[in-house]
């Protein structure tokens, strides 16, 4: 029996998926810091894919058209923490991305103090004359 169109169609997007999503995308390549620290991310992948299509019933539109179809896939890849190892300890660090934006508030006082330091203060005081 030969196999029906729809089969070739998702086979393919399998394997585009396999190409795309590996196991380094989940648990990625380490990098190392000059101090010997070892960071290594980890992250959620999630995938979706849909496939249909329609069959011709009439000979007419068999002959023509004898099949249509589509098949659609979607990634999304998301941080989720950090392992982070050093002589000494290793840690879990997670990402928490609801927080991120309160966590980005509360340093940008210290950024703003950090920047205004590298600048040479000038006397603002004026002497008269």
């Amino acid at each position: 029996m030969l196999e029906h169109p729809i089969n070739g169609m998702m086979n393919s997007a399998m394997e585009n998926l396999k190409q795309m999503v590996d196991v380094n995308t989940i648990v990625g390549n380490p990098i190392m810091a000059p101090d010997g620290t070892v960071v290594i991310p980890v992250s959620k992948v999630s995938f979706g894919l849909a496939a249909g299509g329609s069959e011709f019933t009439s000979k007419k539109e068999a002959e023509n058209y004898p099949f249509g179809g589509g098949v659609g896939a979607g990634v999304s890849i998301n941080p989720v923490a950090f392992l982070v190892a050093n002589e000494t300890q290793v840690k879990l660090l997670p990402v928490d991305e609801s927080d991120a934006a309160s966590k980005l508030i509360d340093y940008v006082p210290t950024m703003v103090n950090k920047i205004i330091n590298l600048f040479p203060k000038k006397d603002t005081e004026t002497t008269e004359e």
